[in-house]
């Protein structure tokens, strides 16, 4: 039973529709429990129904949590910027150039981010410098994306230290078919770089 119980309440978490219906008591645990034991292969109906029924009882406690999370979101002020891109440069770009292009940007005030990992480095800025990363980039460049705007959520102090915030925006935007193109934070402000055509969506999504 111990075994089902977890089964379940895995399947539960792994399915944000079914979860936030659960948790808000919207759920019919007879049809619920038939899913489970037909997509996880499980044989007993009585023991899903019973796992179905105290996955309630835990998932609801969450329920305060998320209040909680939401209620940080509506203080949270957006800003939008467009005719953003991003360049996937190779690990191997001379840094210094990096620099030089950034020190130039900023001097314009206009965006530019760097994201470092093992394998590359993304740029994030505005298309106004496409043709001048092409000329002094061209033989680095793994890959980039044009037509996209940079959305940004500058939400209170207390998201620091709210767990599930990042969680509960990612699942938001995923049930709503918005891609996620870059995405980063800097203490209360999240960065999300979208496509254009996305925009809308994501204001909708965000305005809480």
């Amino acid at each position: 039973m111990a075994n089902i119980q977890k089964q379940t309440e895995e399947y539960v978490a792994a399915h944000p529709a079914i979860l936030d219906s659960l948790k808000n008591g919207l759920i019919n645990y007879s049809k619920l429990a038939r899913l489970i034991c037909k997509e996880l292969n499980v044989k007993s109906f009585d023991a899903v129904l019973i796992a179905c029924r105290r996955s309630y009882y835990k998932f609801k406690k969450s329920k305060a949590q998320e209040q909680q999370i939401v209620d940080i979101l509506k203080r949270s002020r957006i800003e939008v910027k467009n005719k953003i891109i991003v360049v996937v440069l190779e690990k191997q770009t001379y840094y210094d150039n990096i620099l030089e292009l950034g020190r130039e940007i900023k001097k314009k005030a206009e965006t530019f981010h760097v994201i470092e990992s093992n394998n590359a480095i993304t740029l994030i800025t505005s298309e106004d410098f496409l043709e001048k990363i092409n000329s002094k980039f061209k033989q680095r460049i793994i890959n980039l994306q044009t037509n996209l705007a940079e959305i940004t959520l500058k939400s209170p102090k207390e998201l620091e230290t709210t767990p599930g915030v990042m969680g509960y925006l990612f699942s938001l935007l995923a049930q709503n078919n918005i891609n996620i193109v870059e995405t980063m934070s800097c203490w209360t402000d999240t960065l999300f770089v979208v496509h254009d055509n996305d925009i809308q969506k994501m204001m909708n999504v965000l305005r809480f």
